[in-house]
């Protein structure tokens, strides 16, 4: 179990650096503290085979008959539990080792604060690819900074050196990102929680459009955040399990100051039992406390009920 965090850190120091609403923001770091984690490999067990004839066995019909109505029920009791939960949020929860996929309030739209700064990176990645050469010394002088510490100026030096705007809405056709909306300021990037585990899922896709090298970059990267910004998905991490993350927070003026806070990343185990993409997007918090909180609890509670 991580131990707590302690939240009295300025909330003005905290805004300075990673959240993301803006396109210009003060050169410091943000954010509360935890540890971090280790690389990992995916193993599926074989089913012990039965005894021939093995070709008519009833036994896969019957336990998948089974299982269906056991994810139905496990589905309404995660329903339920985020509907008594308190808060505007949004989560998606896409299992790779299953192929399933959960969303609650998944299409709605929030702002993304500094968790778009993924879909730079991904961009940036996909531009070198595109060059035919790796990132640049350059280029990996301002990602380094823009997802380990969520430096906002590196941020938006990135976006404008691989075209800002445009070129970041094409790159997102290419990743399957069509709920998400690409703004000149990339802070009010607006996007939903449905198309954070598809970009969360490509960075992974050995059939995707990220080369090995791109997908160990992007790894590397959100497995190394600062320990002040591991909070978020890397709750859900239990012992020798691995974590990478990128999470987003910012007042918004439209909300009256309140903040926006988000979390998205992977939860991975190096035996293979579990592979899952998490992606929780809130507004409207009295606190960034508050909505470190929020997202942590109802990821939680994803894991809890969908027992992934």
């Amino acid at each position: 179990m991580r131990s707590k965090r302690v939240w009295i850190i300025a909330a003005a120091a905290v805004v300075a650096l990673g959240g993301g609403g803006l396109v210009v923001a003060d050169p410091t770091p943000d954010e509360p503290v935890r540890a971090a984690p280790v690389p990992v490999a995916a193993v599926i067990l074989p089913d012990r085979p039965l005894k021939p004839p093995v070709a008519v066995s009833p036994a896969p019909p019957i336990a998948s008959a089974a299982a269906a109505p056991n994810r139905a029920t496990r589905v309404k009791n995660l329903n339920a539990a985020l509907k008594a939960v308190k808060g505007d949020f949004a989560v998606a929860v896409l299992d790779r080792k299953t192929d399933q996929r959960y969303v609650y309030r998944g299409s709605v739209r929030y702002d993304t604060a500094s968790i778009v700064k993924v879909q730079i990176l991904t961009c940036m990645l996909l531009k070198a690819q595109d060059a035919g050469r790796a990132p640049t010394a350059a280029e990996m002088k301002l990602a380094r900074p823009m997802i380990r510490l969520s430096d906002n100026n590196a941020t938006t030096s990135l976006y404008r050196k691989i075209g800002g705007k445009s070129a970041v809405t094409g790159c997102n056709k290419r990743l399957g990102l069509t709920q998400t909306v690409v703004n000149t300021r990339w802070g009010l990037t607006r996007t939903t929680a449905a198309d954070q585990v598809v970009l969360l899922s490509e960075l992974v896709d050995t059939t995707g459009p990220l080369s090995a090298g791109s997908r160990k970059t992007a790894f590397t990267l959100m497995n190394t955040v600062d320990k002040a910004q591991d909070w978020g998905v890397p709750a859900l991490a239990r012992k020798g399990e691995i974590f990478t993350v990128k999470n987003g927070w910012d007042t918004r003026t439209a909300d009256g100051g309140l903040w926006a806070v988000n979390t998205i990343g992977r939860i991975t185990a190096k035996n293979g039992s579990v592979d899952v993409s998490v992606a929780v997007l809130t507004r409207r918090n009295r606190t960034m406390g508050a909505g470190v909180t929020l997202v942590e609890k109802v990821a939680q509670l994803t894991r809890r009920h969908l027992a992934y």
